[in-house]
């Protein structure tokens, strides 16, 4: 790593967790450590050891992983703040739920206030789930034209646009099962259901986006001390309003991951660092530009090799 690379900063969301996350990270670095207790002080129950122990099927539940996987992300960011601060994005972004890590990347909030929020979505999305079943698909090998007729033809949604040839489809549950069936047909090389149970990211979250809002009203956002990429239209938010904005629009909009990462292409960003577990989104984005250079920090091995790059 050199001083040249522009980088930015990418945040895994729901579904990149695993029992046993974070561990290795406690036992090794003081800032993690900190970012661990705090956040299960601050959530009131041992988040941590869900983190580190599981039990799995706990761990995966809509209103546990998202504030997981946020807390997980954050303790990683704080040893590289700790121990290579000179280090600065040009941008920060998130898939999905990886866009509240993203917030306190961008100092938008502190730890505590990120964690929390991070569970309220996750409960608000869950109600909604209950109230109205629904699932979600990976569709790998059509084209956005193909899956878009499909979704029609079918009553869903697209979802995600995380890559060209793979996208992500919501919906009710028995809609999302006719749709996979006709993506099968259409030739898709591999069709994927998602271990969620509510259809995001579309018109079904209207109930929990409404609540949502309700709840930002009482939030105080700083303005964003490094340019945050939206997920629903892939541009560059830089005031506390847009943020609040983009995190309510996201529960009921599709995720524009390609075009976030094309965006930052264009304004200089050569260096993708994914931190958080997973390495779900460096995947990603060597299909959006086999050009780019992405590096993963999922553990204590991948944080030593970027803290000791020069």
């Amino acid at each position: 790593m050199t001083d040249s690379c522009i980088m930015a900063f990418v945040f895994p969301g729901q579904g990149s967790q695993f029992a046993g996350m974070g561990r290795d990270l406690y036992a090794e670095f003081e800032p993690a450590r900190e970012v661990f207790k705090e956040t299960d002080a601050a959530l009131g129950f041992p988040l941590s050891h869900l983190c580190f122990e599981g039990p799995e099927e706990e761990l995966t539940q809509t209103v546990n992983v998202q504030p997981a996987i946020v807390t997980m992300s954050l303790a990683i960011l704080a040893v590289i703040r700790q121990y290579k601060n000179t280090v600065m994005p040009l941008f920060v972004a998130g898939h999905s739920l990886g866009e509240y890590t993203a917030l306190s990347a961008a100092d938008i909030l502190g730890i505590p206030e990120t964690v929390i929020l991070a569970r309220k979505r996750g409960e608000l999305m869950h109600r909604a789930g209950l109230k109205k079943p629904g699932a979600m698909t990976a569709i790998l090998g059509l084209s956005d034209i193909v899956v878009s007729e499909i979704c029609s033809q079918a009553g869903v949604y697209i979802a995600n646009y995380n890559c060209p040839g793979q996208l992500v489809i919501s919906g009710e549950s028995h809609k999302i099962n006719h749709a996979m069936e006709l993506a099968s047909s259409r030739g898709a090389i591999k069709v994927v259901a998602l271990r969620v149970t509510g259809a995001f990211h579309t018109v079904e979250m209207q109930p929990a986006a409404d609540e949502l809002e309700t709840v930002l009203q009482g939030i105080s956002f700083n303005k964003p001390s490094v340019p945050l990429i939206a997920n629903t239209d892939g541009v560059s938010l830089v005031t506390a309003d847009q943020v609040k904005t983009e995190l309510v629009k996201q529960m009921c909009h599709a995720i524009q991951w390609q075009k976030s990462i094309e965006y930052m292409l264009c304004n200089s960003v050569d260096t993708f660092v994914e931190i958080g577990p997973g390495r779900v989104l460096s995947g990603l984005i060597k299909r959006i530009a086999r050009e780019a250079r992405v590096i993963n920090i999922a553990d204590v091995s991948g944080l030593k090799d970027f803290l000791n790059k020069e």
